[in-house]
């Protein structure tokens, strides 16, 4: 018996497509791409359309395109992660180590934050989030982290046709909270947040041109996080970790 083909033929035009540019090809007219595929124009007008409207090509003339911004923008932010995740990880293990405590590594997808790394804690009652998980920026200290590094006005841009509302408290619930709250953790250089009986802190790294590039929490269940004169000494722990991570990475 055959093994069966599960395989997408439209998905896979499409793919092809995008491997058919590099150095030497910037170009190509939708006939060029039908006759390297074999196949009619007009069976492929949907997928390029479809590449298009996505930005993974660019109308540059008459049924001419070249790769869109995605490519490069979706490629250089997975390399970008994988760099912080290599520079950061030793860091925030022993970070971990010597705190008992949860201990991620976030870059920003988006209005989302992206966890790229995690190290477990030691204690058995702990908050472990999973590689991968994502969260809306504006619910969680890594995930403000990220935006202490923008403007009130590159602020409003990202989250234009947002909403804020409908995520517990203490996450803010609008635009002008948001703002104000992004412009106090900006100032005091590091964030915090309550959520299911746990607490996070969360400090931003930042790359040699002083732009954040990631950030690092620590996190733990309030009755740890919150016993007396341990928030200051986790805080200042997390403080000297994103220093090393970022004199590596030549920040700033």
């Amino acid at each position: 018996m055959s093994q069966k083909d599960y395989t997408v033929p439209a998905l896979q035009k499409g793919l092809r497509i995008l491997e058919m540019f590099d150095s030497n090809c910037r170009a190509l007219s939708q006939a060029e791409m039908a006759q390297s595929l074999g196949v009619s124009t007009s069976s492929l007008y949907r997928i390029v359309q479809t590449l298009v409207s996505m930005g993974y090509l660019n109308k540059i003339g008459t049924n001419t395109y070249s790769l869109g911004t995605q490519v490069v923008s979706r490629g250089f932010s997975y390399l970008a992660s994988r760099e912080i995740v290599e520079v950061a990880a030793p860091f925030v293990t022993r970070l971990r180590d010597s705190t008992s405590l949860s201990s991620h590594v976030g870059v920003r997808d988006g209005t989302e934050v992206l966890y790229v790394y995690r190290a477990l804690a030691l204690q058995r009652v702990s908050v472990n989030v999973p590689v991968g998980t994502r969260f809306p920026l504006h619910t969680t200290a890594m995930g403000r982290a990220l935006l202490t590094g923008m403007s009130p006005t590159e602020l409003q841009h990202l989250f234009q046709g947002q909403r804020l509302d409908g995520y517990p408290r203490p996450a803010p619930q609008s635009m002008p909270e948001l703002m104000a709250l992004c412009e106090k953790e900006r100032a005091q250089g590091w964030t915090r947040h309550y959520s299911d009986h746990s607490t996070a802190l969360a400090i931003p790294i930042r790359n040699f041109t002083g732009q954040v590039i990631a950030a690092i929490n620590i996190s733990g269940p309030d009755p740890v996080m919150n016993a007396e004169g341990v928030m200051e000494t986790l805080l200042s722990e997390l403080k000297h970790t994103a220093a090393a991570v970022m004199r590596q990475v030549g920040g700033i």
